[in-house]
């Protein structure tokens, strides 16, 4: 899984790219040539409270993105975090993945 680090790229992105929304999660994403490998960047607004709490809500982004399986190469996605993130549990963060994933495959 690589990282989407400049900031060119993630315009790219959120300008241009397709937008999917679950409770827990909101993600954008631009399909790309299929021999890139899947980038992804996880984003948490100022909005949603403080340092604490907008680092809380990546880490669990993250450490849903590793348990579930990220979809085929070719994608440059971006997670965004909700206020609902960071208080839902495993279970409904990997059904929430389930869920964005299904839409990406009908919307890619």
């Amino acid at each position: 899984m690589k990282t989407i680090k400049s900031k060119q790229e993630f315009e790219s992105v959120f300008i241009t790219g397709k937008r999917v929304t679950n409770s827990l999660v909101r993600v954008t994403f631009v399909k790309e040539d299929k021999d890139i490998p899947t980038k992804v960047a996880f984003v948490a607004a100022k909005r949603l409270g403080n340092a604490v709490f907008r680092n809380r809500c990546k880490r669990v982004l993250r450490e849903a993105a590793r348990r579930n399986i990220l979809p085929r190469d070719g994608l440059s996605l971006i997670f965004f975090a909700t206020p609902k993130t960071a208080y839902a549990t495993c279970d409904e963060i990997d059904a929430a993945f389930t869920s964005i994933y299904k839409k990406l495959i009908i919307h890619a």
